[in-house]
């Protein structure tokens, strides 16, 4: 069994402090024996004598359990233990009850508490239930160090890029992900919202348990209540049987909500309030429901304009705002663009079982020339397309949309010697594009235009051809 001693970090420079608890009962005489028993078996004590001096002591200290009695002067205890799982999520609650109760105690379970004890209890009992709480907790620890290094894992294998504003990203999901407080993703269409989600939720201790999505902007209100809460048989017309909502289903995980600014004001009153308390009722139904989910919102509008404009409920958007994680455009990112392309390649080319190795110097040239208003869902589009179009084993310029290519082909009146070929080649490159790179561009451009004859590109370019063999010798095509 788990003791105060083993679930001390391991000893550094000085000695550790020893596990610190809280005992909340009105009973001066029940607190002073709690503390001095508990004192004597290794642990720090604080105590408090109401729900209003425990709070107080919540916001000072963490701790690792609490002994909380359900009967208080000044509150009832349920709302104190709904509090300290608010605020504290990782605190234990041992609820203390003199009557016994299984009403109390199961209403207790439901909101947290890991156990009960009914006065009067032997110390022993006390001690026991106590060493298995602090199990546990030293358990969530441990699995909290292998999510942490499976969280880095799994956010790097599901958002692609190691540019400054996606480390940030990457960071920022980090740090959230193992708490349940609601997230708003905010960003342009395409830049990954739905990614950043999957990423929040696999990298949280809801891991195992569903991740539910719901586009808001594609269901009428009606509807979109329906799906979001559930209904009974007969709620409405062709409601043959009963449905059972997101929040049913994203129990004990994530429930994704998708341009949550189009969701009707009407709705957002019922949203707000399965947030504040996780309760809520099927349309159509009597019976009051409860679900534990962590939210996470997405939108690509400013949710704050939204508010001034009174399309959305202020309290609603505080409520929500407690975390947000901006995705940055594809376009403030370029550099990952290669990145971005060949994984596209990859996966592209495996689905349609096609061999195409490579993305062509003068195609990604136009892939980094481009601004990408549709960011990287346009991009993947983009190549997913070219893949399906490509007859050989690299991706060419001729294969990505006319918007896209930068090469601009305009044939010589009269030229009759080569007439499926420009006599003009125009290359764009992004801006802090560096010379060799341009060099390496220009040269492969031009054996592509002059299908690999080197001697034809040397002559473009008043060169000896073995300028270009070493250059390509030099710079190997990565």
């Amino acid at each position: 069994m788990a003791t105060a001693e083993s679930l001390r970090e391991p000893q550094t420079a000085e000695p550790t402090a020893p596990l610190r608890l809280l005992v909340v009962d009105d009973d001066r005489a029940l607190r002073s024996s709690l503390e001095r028993v508990l004192v004597q078996n290794g642990y720090e004590v604080v105590a408090a004598e109401n729900a209003q001096e425990a709070r107080a002591r919540l916001e000072a200290q963490a701790f690792a359990v609490a002994l909380l009695d359900l009967v208080l002067p000044d509150a009832e205890g349920l709302e104190l233990l709904r509090e300290i799982k608010a605020t504290q999520p990782e605190t234990e609650v041992l609820v203390v009850t003199a009557y016994g109760s299984i009403e109390s105690a199961v209403e207790a379970m439901r909101w947290g508490a890991y156990d009960y004890l009914t006065k009067p209890f032997h110390t022993a009992e006390l001690l026991t239930t106590l060493g298995k709480a602090l199990e546990k907790i030293a358990l969530q620890r441990e699995n909290r160090s292998l999510r942490y290094q499976l969280s880095q894992q799994t956010i790097g294998r599901i958002l692609i890029g190691s540019s400054a504003p996606m480390q940030r990203v990457k960071k920022l999901i980090e740090q959230v992900a193992p708490s349940n407080a609601p997230v708003i993703v905010e960003g342009e269409s395409g830049t990954g919202k739905e990614l950043a989600a999957e990423a929040l939720h696999q990298a949280s201790s809801r891991a195992s348990k569903p991740l539910i999505k719901l586009s808001c902007a594609a269901l009428p209100e009606t509807l979109l209540e329906a799906e979001m809460f559930g209904y009974e048989r007969g709620a409405f017309t062709g409601a043959v049987s009963r449905k059972q909502g997101r929040f049913d289903l994203a129990h004990g995980g994530t429930l994704f909500l998708d341009e949550i600014v189009d969701i009707p004001l009407t709705t957002q009153v019922k949203l707000l309030r399965v947030l504040q308390d996780g309760k809520y009722e099927r349309l159509g139904g009597r019976e009051t429901l409860y679900s534990d989910v962590r939210l996470i919102a997405a939108t690509n509008r400013n949710l704050e304009q939204a508010v001034k404009e009174g399309k959305f409920r202020e309290d609603l958007y505080y409520r929500l705002n407690v975390i947000t994680i901006p995705l940055p455009p594809l376009r403030n990112r370029k550099d990952e663009i290669p990145v971005l392309a060949h994984h596209f390649r990859q996966l592209y080319a495996t689905r349609n079982h096609k061999t195409i190795r490579d993305i062509s110097p003068a195609a990604m040239s136009c892939l980094l020339a481009y601004d990408w208003p549709g960011n990287v869902r346009e991009l993947e589009n983009v190549i997913e397309r070219a893949v399906v179009l490509c007859e050989g084993e690299v991706i060419q310029p001729h294969l990505l949309p006319e918007a896209l290519n930068p090469v601009a082909f305009r044939a010589t009146p009269g030229d009759s010697t080569q007439p499926d070929r420009p006599s003009i080649i125009t290359l764009s490159f992004p801006v802090g594009t560096s010379m060799r790179n341009i060099e390496d561009l220009s040269i492969r451009a031009l054996l592509e235009y002059t299908q690999n004859d080197r001697g034809a590109a040397a002559a473009l370019l008043d060169i000896h051809p073995r300028t270009i063999s070493r250059h390509l010798k030099d710079t190997p095509e990565s």
